[in-house]
């Protein structure tokens, strides 16, 4: 293969056999040295043809002009005669002057591609040029390799197919789409005569070919649910092409479509049979049978990697394994040979069980280390936090992993079972070691396991998996004596312990032969030269009862922690107590100085001297977590006299504090002059300060687990809980991130039920409205609705104004939604009054967009423009980008109704570009919805389908139902209007389907799209 697809021969027109140069004296020396405008001379026929001299374009003349300079670049070198350019240019009917119109245009370009040649020959200096003339003809010489955008897309093609033979598919689709981004447009556009037809038909044929490839591979690595829309797109462009319609069938079949996609294959029967009076070819009609038939070979893509990687993903998350492992040996032995019988065709899994500190972690790691040169393309580790009150959610592990993998975060499913779907077809074929650490329980394992041939799981757990279906079940116990005192010797060294035999046999006892607590121990001893075995045996003799809490359960392991938690200075002692008493599977560095009250310098030093001591782990830099059980450890030793309520209270506070003034900075900056923020419950310990958007956006979604386990921890104390919920309010783009979208309705629900049991009516309106937010963003009108009524009677009973200004809006929107003009435009106008009334201009802004959009409904249309705009002019007068897109997503809206597609498109496109940069990904679906409409109102029905394609895709698993009820409408009228209606017809279906569930009106207005279709 040379990079073009089957049955397309390389680019450039073979030459004819009255072609061949005949040998004579060119005009120019060819072995002179080139001159600088040559070498920095660009050429593009990929589109329109053009020439540029560095970053400066060249004037290539007229059409005719441009099409002789095509001939000859399409050559690539080779010497065309004078007939052949006539015939090229004008074919059978050439002017009467054609030969002298050839050699002007030559001239012409000669002087243009080479303004320093003529001048240089008339010095007597010799330069070779650009367009040379020999034996009657032309030919352009001495180009760069890469002057040609056409003979880089080549090479890139070839560079690409290589790829994929040797199965580097992930190189192969990136070099694809460079190949694919040199066209822009039509190729040779504009480019008059016989010979610019032919190639411009030829090279596109070439590119669809490159495409159908790139989209194959897309499909080959799981990234179905975005190829749809650009599947969609093409088919409407080339309706008679089958391998196109094959693809789009595959890859809506993937995407859990099969009605749509048997849809698409009766579609392109019909259309064969009345254009060409044919069946489909044979491949499109197995494909058919296949997807009745449910084979579980359709099911089989990987998933997508990131781009510019030269092999595929190879994890190696395992932890370091300690250098003085010790003893174990028959159960390294055991668990290695369970390993290696994953090179045959079965997929291992062994189960390690045994009280907190008895080593499982160890043995684990050391034992998958020792494995993975039989597990080539990688390890997998996480730590599951089973004995902690909230363990790992398998749904948040696997999408670590699918990324870990080289999943595009785009490509990750929301539920548990679409992602454990992914994940067992992104490690079919490759062998992977999955360690599992600290598991709750089997049901938490199941999803995580491999499931395929070659691959291999350890898991480690307190309780034994007996319900772990096909798992090597191990029960670790304690060290035998001799392992424990071996252990010990290693860390201390041999010449302290021989001295002190007995002495040493005395500390490991009362470790209870616990392997963590013997490590702790001999640390210790070891990071201090002045002690001897003795002295560190009577200190853990004195301790009270420590002996017994070694030989009972998780005794034994606080037992253990015990002993590292008493070496510890004052200062270290204290933060390891208050950091505790944190929820969240970790902290940041800010936050846990502002739980301690020191500066970031002090409080680093500290975490660093813990994580010496193994207390503390540091998760990544910037970030350290406990070990469950070394939390729960240090909540009891912070419960304890030790440290009184008020000083655990101020700790938690002021922790609150930090991410409340954080995350107001966020909306803030985000949302400048909004008055939410001046509205918020007041802190007494700073946040964060962002110097750009992006920062303040990452901050949030990188702390949204810590900052929302924070908002329902604080929900439990009365002193706390209306920080908590400001918080929670100030921090709503969680609910409309997709990713944190279900923890944020599980706080929300939390603390309305917590303000009410409290009878804090006024942080019960604002709670309420955050949950608000939530019913509305998931579709759920009439529990918005009635939230909205009650936050509005609550707040006014409390004189707080913000959330009434909020709820009205939000039942005005809601009632616009459910066809309740009269009752919304009331609400919007007051709305508008109560936010005038507090001084609120981006407020007043939001209910105007709203309010533009009940006009609209109701045929004012011409109103609904200018309130919009109104709306605009606001937001931009106060740089508020964010809510600009709203409102400009708002007067898109309006336009479109009043037939100004053009501006509309424009509007909406502006607001999408805001959305996405923003994160917004509701807004981005919406936005791309109405982009879909507006389409449909310009009759560009196939720019429509792809569109709404788009929305389904950014809308999954967010926006509720009767959102994807509207763009299934949608993308129906468009599938119509490009021939598709068989599946037009599915997606109308399935959006009655939905409206009918939901009661909605619209499920009328779809069923009588139908009933023309169920009538014939």
């Amino acid at each position: 293969m040379d990079g073009v697809p089957d049955g397309v021969p390389r680019v450039p027109e073979q030459r004819r056999p009255d072609s061949t140069p005949t040998p004579s004296e060119p005009s120019t020396t060819p072995g002179a040295e080139r001159p600088a405008e040559a070498a920095a001379l660009r050429f593009s026929v990929l589109g329109p043809v053009r020439a540029w001299r560095g970053d400066e374009p060249v004037t290539t003349g007229s059409p005719q002009q441009r099409a002789l300079l095509a001939a000859l670049l399409l050559r690539e070198g080779r010497t065309a005669t004078a007939a052949e350019l006539i015939d090229a240019l004008w074919g059978e009917e050439p002017p009467s002057q054609a030969l002298a119109a050839v050699r002007t245009y030559a001239s012409r370009l000669r002087k243009v591609l080479d303004p320093g040649g003529e001048a240089r020959r008339s010095g007597g200096t010799a330069a070779t040029a650009v367009l040379v003339s020999e034996s009657g003809g032309y030919a352009v010489r001495d180009l760069a390799e890469d002057a040609l955008d056409l003979t880089v897309a080549q090479d890139l093609a070839t560079e690409a197919e290589k790829a994929r033979s040797a199965g580097d598919l992930c190189h192969a689709r990136a070099t694809l789409r460079r190949a694919l981004a040199l066209w822009d447009g039509e190729t040779l556009a504009g480019v008059p005569g016989p010979y610019a037809q032919a190639q411009r038909v030829r090279l596109e044929e070439w590119r669809l070919q490159l495409v159908e490839s790139r989209l194959d591979m897309d499909l080959e690595q799981g990234c179905h649910a975005e190829a749809v829309s650009e599947l969609t797109a093409l088919t409407a462009a080339h309706p008679l092409r089958e391998r196109l319609r094959e693809l789009l069938m595959l890859a809506l079949y993937r995407s859990g479509r099969q009605a749509e996609a048997l849809a698409v294959y009766a579609d392109t029967r019909r259309l064969l049979a009345d254009e060409l009076g044919v069946d489909p070819r044979p491949g499109l009609s197995e494909l058919q049978q296949r997807i009745l038939q449910a084979d579980p070979g359709l099911a089989e893509p990987s998933s997508p990697a990131p781009e510019p990687a030269a092999a595929p993903v190879r994890p190696a998350q395992l932890p370091a394994t300690v250098p003085d492992f010790t003893g174990r040996s028959g159960f390294v032995r055991e668990l290695g040979d369970i390993l290696a019988s994953a090179e045959g065709r079965v997929m291992a899994v062994s189960a390690l069980a045994g009280i907190g500190g008895v080593g499982k972690t160890t043995l684990a790691v050391h034992v998958a280390h020792q494995a993975r040169a039989a597990f080539p393309d990688g390890q997998l580790y996480v730590d599951l936090q089973g004995a902690g009150a909230r363990a790992a959610e398998p749904e948040t592990v696997l999408g670590s992993f699918l990324r870990a993998l080289g999943t595009a975060d785009s490509a990750i499913p929301d539920s548990l079972e679409e992602r454990a779907a992914l994940y067992r077809s992104v490690l079919a074929g490759r062998r992977v070691l999955v360690l599992l650490d600290n598991a709750r329980d089997a049901a938490q394992v199941r999803p995580l396991l491999p499931g395929t041939d070659g691959c291999a799981a350890l898991v480690t757990s307190r309780v034994r998996m007996l319900d772990l279906a096909g798992a090597h079940l191990i029960d670790l116990d304690v060290m035998s004596p001799d392992e424990a005192l071996a252990l010990f010797t290693k860390i201390v060294g041999e010449e302290r312990v021989a001295s002190e035999r007995k002495a040493a046999l005395d500390v490991v006892a009362a470790c209870g032969f616990l392997p963590l607590a013997i490590r702790i121990a001999a640390s210790r001893l070891a990071a201090r030269r002045t002690w001897t075995v003795s002295v560190l045996a009577a200190k853990l003799a004195d301790e009270r009862r420590r002996l017994d809490e070694l030989q009972a359960g998780d005794l034994a392991v606080k037992a253990t922690f015990e002993l590292g938690y008493g070496q510890l200075e004052p200062a270290q002692a204290r933060a390891f107590r208050l950091l505790g008493l944190a929820d969240g599977p970790d902290i940041s560095l800010a936050a846990a100085a502002a739980v301690l009250d020191l500066p970031v310098e002090d409080t680093e030093d500290l975490l660093e001297s813990l994580v010496d001591t193994s207390l503390l782990e540091s998760a990544a830099p910037g970030r350290y977590r406990f070990h469950d059980l070394v939390r729960l450890y240090a909540r009891a030793c912070a419960e304890r006299d030790e440290l009184p309520p008020s000083e655990r209270g101020s700790a938690l506070s002021r922790l609150l504090d930090f991410y409340l003034a954080s995350a107001a900075g966020v909306y803030a900056i985000e949302r400048p002059g909004d008055r939410l923020v001046d509205h918020l419950e007041p802190t007494s310990y700073p946040g964060l300060r962002f110097d750009n958007r992006h920062a303040a956006q990452d901050w949030l979604y990188a702390e949204a687990i810590c900052l929302l386990a924070c908002v329902r921890q604080a929900a439990g104390r009365s002193e706390t809980l209306p920080r908590a919920i400001d918080m929670l309010w100030a921090a709503h783009d969680l609910s409309e991130s997709g990713a944190n979208s279900k923890e944020y309705e599980a706080t929300a629900q939390a603390l309305v039920g917590a303000a009410r049991s409290h009878g804090l009516g006024r942080a019960e309106a604002r709670a309420l409205m955050t949950l608000v937010n939530v019913h509305h963003v998931s579709g759920r009108f009439e529990r918005a609705e009635e939230e909205a009524e009650r936050a509005i009677l609550l707040a006014q009973e409390s004189d707080d104004l913000l959330p009434v200004c909020w709820a009205r809006n939000a039942r005005g929107i809601i009632a616009l939604y459910q066809n309740r003009h009269a009752d919304g435009e009331e609400h919007l106008s007051r709305a508008i009054e109560h936010f005038r009334a507090l001084g609120d201009r981006p407020g007043v802004a939001a209910a105007l967009c709203n309010l533009s959009r009940i006009h609209l409904a109701t045929g004012r249309t011409q109103s609904a423009v200018a309130l919009a705009q109104e709306g605009i002019d606001i937001y931009d007068a106060m740089g508020n980008s964010l809510r600009g897109a709203n409102a400009r997503y708002a007067l898109g809206l309006a336009l479109t109704q009043s037939g100004e597609l053009r501006s509309a498109a424009d509007r909406l496109q502006e607001a999408l570009e805001v959305f996405r940069d923003s994160r917004q990904r509701l807004w981005e679906g919406m936005s791309l919805f109405r982009l879909a409409e507006v389409d449909l109102a310009a009759r560009r029905a196939a720019r429509a389908a792809a569109n709404a394609e788009m929305a389904l895709t950014v809308l999954r698993g967010i926006g509720g139902e009767w959102r994807r009820g509207n763009v299934l409408t949608v993308l129906g009228r468009a599938l119509s209007g490009i021939g598709q209606t068989g599946r037009a017809q599915v997606c109308w279906q399935e959006a009655a389907g939905i409206y009918e569930e939901l009661g909605s009106p619209e499920a009328a207005e779809v069923r009588a799209l139908l009933s023309p279709v169920q009538a014939a």
